[in-house]
C-alpha cells in the first residue's frame, strides 16, 4: 500500500496525528512492535494541564520555561499551554476517562509545578488510557490503516525532498520501499541507547537516526533526561516509580534512612528531576550503595493501592510491598529533551518530512521536561503535525524510481554501546568521557550485512544517536538542565542556544 500519508508510530503523537489525517486521504500506521507496545503505554504519572479552579494557563507556562532551564522556546511553550485544556476536553468527549473525585476531575501535583494540575487515569495508567482512547478513534475511521511488527529503516529522499520510507517486515523479513505524499516520525524515545533505563525496548531512537541519515536536523540531543526514581530489584526491569509518588508525600531516603533532599534543593523531594537523579547519585556515592530508598509507607496501604494500583502490583511481584516497606530505587534514562528538528506544525529541515511528540524536538522543553508535559505535547503537537501534512501536495510518480540506500550496521554490540552510554554519556559527564564514546563509536567498524534482522537494524540507531549524543554533550561547555558536566559545572550565557547538527554540517549552536 502506498498512502497518502505515512505514520511512522502509534503512540499518543502518532495516532492523534492520524486522526487529524484522516479526512484528506490515506493514512497508514505503521508500528515496530504491537500497535500497543509504545513509551505511552507506560506514562504513568499523568498529563499535566491548567484546568483546575486554582491554576491558570500563564502559571503552568512560567513552570515549564522554569524547569527548562534558559532554554525553552517560549511560542512553543505558549502554545503547549494554551491548547492544552480544550486538547484534554477533545479527549474527554473521545471517551477518555480521567480519575474523578465526585464530578470533579482529581489533580495530583509533581515536582517543579506550583499547582495540582497533573489529571491522572486509573491511579497510574494515563499514558495507557490516553492511547486506548485515540486508538478506538482512530480505528473508528475508515481511511485509517494498521501495520504492526514494521520497523522502517530508512527514510526515501529525491531531490531533497522525503517521498516515503523503506519498511522491513519482520514476518517475511524483507525490505520494501512505501511513498507517501508526507512522512510523520513519531517513534517516540530514545532511553534503549542507555544500559539502565525506563523505556520499552522499542525506544532506540529510530526517528532520530533515520532523519539524520536522511539529511535533516538534529536539536538539543544532548540533553537526556534521567527519571530518578526507576525500581532497583536485581533481575527486574527498571520499571518506573512515578513522580507522582513524590507528588503524593512519598520521601527519598539514604541508606541510614534520613532524609537526604533539603540537603540539595529547598522543594526537596519535589525538585526539578535533573537535581533529584543527581542528587540520588551523590547520596550512593557517599554510602558507597548501589541504590537509596522511595518510602511512602506514611500514607497506608489503602491509599497506596487505590492510588497507584499499578506499580503497586509490579512491586509486589519482585517481593516488595509498599505499603510496608520502602522501595530500593535509582536514577534511568528516561526520556529525550532532543529530537528531530521542528517548528511549531511539525515540519522538519527536509520537506516531506515531520515529527512529533518524544522524537521530535521543538524547542517545548528546553534542557530539562517539566514532569508529565510529555503526554501532552503528543497530544498537541500530533494534532498540529496533522493539520500542517494535510496541505501536502501529491505524490510524485517519480519518486517510485528511488532505490533505498544499502544499510551498514556496526561491529560493536547492542550491550557494548548501551554500556558505553551509560558510563560516558550519563547523568554526569566530563569532556574526556564524551570524547572516548565519540571516537570509539567513529573509529567502529560498519559493515553491511544482507541477513540483517530488526535487532541489527535497531543497533544501528543506537549507534547512530550515542554518537550524536556524544558529539553535541561534548560541544556543549557547560551544566544546564539534564546536562552535567564536571569540568564545566556552571551555566554559560554563549550555551543559552540550541544545538544542532546534521550530516552536512557539524555542531553549532543557533
Amino acid at each position: 500500500m502506498n498512502p497518502d500519508f505515512l505514520v511512522v508510530g502509534a503512540g499518543v503523537a502518532g495516532l492523534r496525528a492520524a486522526i487529524e489525517l484522516a479526512a484528506a486521504g490515506e493514512v497508514l500506521v505503521i508500528a515496530k512492535d504491537t500497535l500497543r507496545e509504545s513509551s505511552s503505554e507506560y506514562a504513568q504519572g499523568g498529563i499535566a494541564v491548567a484546568l483546575s479552579d486554582d491554576d491558570e494557563v500563564e502559571l503552568h507556562e512560567q513552570d515549564t520555561i522554569a524547569a527548562g532551564d534558559g532554554l525553552c522556546d517560549r511560542s512553543a511553550v505558549h502554545t503547549l499551554v494554551e491548547e492544552g485544556p480544550p486538547a484534554i476536553q477533545q479527549l474527554i468527549e473521545w471517551g477518555a476517562e480521567f480519575d474523578r473525585e465526585g464530578a470533579k476531575l482529581a489533580f495530583t501535583q509533581e515536582g517543579a509545578h506550583s499547582r495540582r494540575r497533573i489529571l491522572h487515569a486509573h491511579g497510574d495508567s494515563t499514558g495507557r488510557e490516553i492511547a486506548r482512547t485515540l486508538y478506538q478513534k482512530a480505528v473508528s475511521l475508515p481511511n485509517i490503516h494498521f501495520q504492526s511488527y514494521a520497523a522502517i529503516t530508512d527514510l526515501l529522499v529525491g531531490n531533497g525532498e522525503v517521498c516515503g520510507a523503506v519498511v522491513f517486515d519482520e514476518m517475511a523479513h524483507e525490505r520494501r520501499s512505501i511513498f507517501a505524499r508526507a512522512v510523520l516520525l513519531a517513534t517516540g524515545g530514545l532511553g534503549r541507547v542507555y544500559l539502565e533505563t525506563t523505556n520499552p525496548d522499542v525506544a532506540t531512537g529510530d526517528g532520530v537516526a533515520m532523519a539524520w541519515r536522511a539529511g535533516a536536523e538534529i536539536g538539543d540531543i544532548e540533553f537526556v533526561q534521567f527519571h530518578p526514581t526507576a525500581l532497583h530489584v536485581e533481575g527486574a526491569p527498571r520499571f518506573l516509580l512515578s513522580e507522582a509518588l513524590r507528588g503524593e508525600g512519598a520521601r527519598l531516603l539514604n541508606m541510614r534512612g534520613e532524609r537526604f533532599m533539603r540537603r540539595y534543593h529547598r522543594l526537596e523531594e519535589l525538585a526539578p528531576r535533573d537535581v533529584v537523579a543527581r542528587a540520588i547519585v551523590a547520596e550512593m556515592r557517599a554510602t558507597g550503595e548501589p541504590h537509596v530508598f522511595l518510602d511512602l509507607r506514611h500514607r497506608g496501604g489503602h491509599f497506596i493501592r487505590s492510588r497507584f494500583p499499578r506499580i503497586y502490583e509490579t512491586c509486589l511481584q519482585y517481593e516488595i510491598d509498599l505499603a510496608t516497606q520502602p522501595a530500593p530505587v535509582h536514577p534511568a534514562a528516561h526520556y529525550a529533551m532532543g529530537g528531530v528538528r521542528t517548528d511549531l506544525d511539525g515540519r522538519t529541515s527536509l520537506q516531506g518530512l515531520y515529527a512529533a511528540g518524544e522524537a521530535a524536538c521543538t524547542g517545548v522543553h528546553g534542557a530539562n521536561r517539566l514532569a508529565s508535559n510529555s503526554l501532552l505535547e503528543g497530544v498537541v503537537f500530533g494534532a498540529r503535525a496533522g493539520r500542517s501534512m494535510r496541505e501536502s501536495g501529491a505524490r510524485s510518480a517519480n519518486f517510485s524510481a528511488i532505490e533505498p540506500p544499502e544499510p551498514l550496521f556496526p561491529c560493536t554490540t547492542e550491550a557494548q554501546i548501551r554500556r558505553l552510554a551509560w558510563r560516558k554519556c550519563g547523568i554526569i559527564r566530563t569532556g574526556d568521557q564524551l570524547d572516548d564514546a565519540r571516537r570509539v563509536l567513529e573509529t567502529d567498524r560498519l559493515e553491511p550485512n544482507p541477513h540483517a534482522g530488526l535487532s541489527e537494524f535497531c543497533l544501528r540507531n543506537i549507534h547512530t544517536v550515542v554518537w550524536l549524543i556524544a558529539r553535541c554533550a561534548l560541544a556543549r561547555q557547560e551544566s544546564r538542565g539534564a546536562h552535567f558536566r564536571t569540568d564545566y559545572p556552571d551555566k554559560q550565557t554563549a550555551f543559552e542556544k540550541h544545538s544542532m547538527v546534521s550530516k552536512s554540517s557539524d555542531v553549532r549552536f543557533v
